[in-house]
């Protein structure tokens, strides 16, 4: 029989990690202009039907069926094939594997749609829908088969607790390549049309953010409380941090950065939440809030026209939060963690194969991006037209608007 509390609990973190996707779009909703309000938020609750429709068809099959210690797995439980209601997740004989499909079903949905803050008023309809496909089938299933499936970097012994590798990393990098392609924006909006809903996106990030890394250890037990703990310790530190560097900085203590510094805070403790002690998590926090703060003062220093900030929040704020685990993982934490990071008593072997497998991963989906975008406009135009900018996405490529015309 399953274990009744690990069962209820993963529900609820499934539930919790699903609403972040409607959080994410509010969260970039409330950044764009009053004009382009509905075509930034479709983008994240498309995925919610299509990637199910996918995830269903083949996508867990591709993650989580044979293919041990390969690139990618197969299509044996295409469509669920051989499971039914009884069947155990054998990663603990605790919850049924439809709970498990489910959860990591979340996850696939909203990895794709942290992507879309950098097609931001530039990117049509149509083409997304090709790039979201072909983006979960070339990049996201391998990358999750290959760290959580029993694929090549599991068996080489790189940690990845609940997606900095998987998820950050690699949509940030994959934002970074799509800014490249679609270059800027010709009618460049005067800032956020409404920090509230900023606000009320955040909320429900970082309330969902529980279900996402603590759910990660997929039971209840000591390792969930301490996983849970540490999401809300480095995001509080990586927010203040923010706050009063903008406020050293820029004079003023601003709303908007004290909530992107949150986030960013989220995704570098999601690498090492469940590996690393508490106060290694209030470091992680203060080191995300500084580096991914002057990351995102770099790109307005070099125009990348990353308008949401993918790269330098959850790109960046991934990416160190893999090379910190590599510094700060203990098995006195996680008995998972069968090489301690350099500064909990370990050696260089183990901060050294987080370090490549983070480069190697950034570094495919930023050309397979680019790529994928190109071939795509042979097929549909990728980028929207200066008229169709001007007038707004909301009306031009949707026919409906968010607020009346001034």
């Amino acid at each position: 029989m399953f274990d009744t509390g690990s069962t209820g609990f993963m529900l609820i973190a499934t539930s919790l990690v699903m609403l972040m996707t409607p959080g994410l779009a509010f969260f970039y909703g409330g950044l764009v202009g009053r004009k382009n309000v509905l075509a930034i938020m479709i983008q994240s609750f498309v995925s919610l039907g299509w990637t199910t429709v996918i995830w269903f068809a083949f996508g867990y099959s591709l993650c989580f069926s044979g293919g041990e210690g390969g690139l990618i797995g197969n299509f044996d439980m295409a469509f669920f094939n051989g499971t039914d209601l009884n069947t155990a997740f054998t990663g603990n004989n605790q919850i049924p594997l439809y709970v498990f499909a489910a959860y990591q079903m979340m996850f696939a949905i909203i990895t794709p749609a942290l992507i879309t803050g950098a097609f931001t008023n530039r990117v049509k309809f149509p083409a997304y829908m090709i790039f979201l496909t072909l983006w979960l089938i070339f990049v996201y299933f391998p990358l999750v088969h290959m760290v959580w499936g029993g694929g090549l970097l599991a068996t080489w012994g790189v940690l990845d607790f609940a997606g900095g590798i998987v998820v950050h990393a690699s949509a940030g990098m994959a934002a970074l390549a799509s800014v490249f392609y679609v270059g800027k924006r010709n009618i460049i909006e005067r800032g956020p049309h409404s920090i509230p809903l900023v606000a009320l996106g955040t909320g429900l990030l970082w309330f969902g953010w529980y279900g996402f890394n603590a759910g990660s250890e997929l039971q209840v037990d000591a390792i969930t409380a301490t996983a849970f703990l540490n999401t809300d310790v480095a995001a509080s530190f990586a927010a203040i941090v923010w706050l009063f560097l903008a406020w050293f900085l820029e004079k003023k203590p601003k709303f908007v950065g004290l909530l992107t510094g949150a986030v960013a805070g989220l995704a570098t403790i999601t690498p090492a939440a469940g590996f690393v002690t508490v106060q290694h998590a209030a470091i992680i926090g203060i080191i995300a809030g500084i580096v991914c703060y002057f990351a995102v003062s770099l790109k307005n220093k070099l125009h990348w026209d990353d308008a949401l900030d993918v790269w330098g929040v959850h790109g960046v704020g991934g990416t160190i939060g893999v090379i910190l685990l590599g510094l700060f993982a203990s098995s006195s934490v996680n008995p998972i963690v069968t090489s301690n990071g350099l500064f909990a008593g370990g050696n260089l072997e183990f901060l050294w194969k987080q370090l490549i497998s983070v480069i190697v991963v950034g570094a495919y989906c930023f050309i397979f991006t680019y790529v994928a975008l190109w071939l795509i406009n042979f097929i549909t135009p990728v980028k929207v037209t200066k008229q169709e900018e001007e007038t707004g996405l909301d009306n031009s490529l949707h026919g409906e608007i968010a607020y009346e015309q001034e």
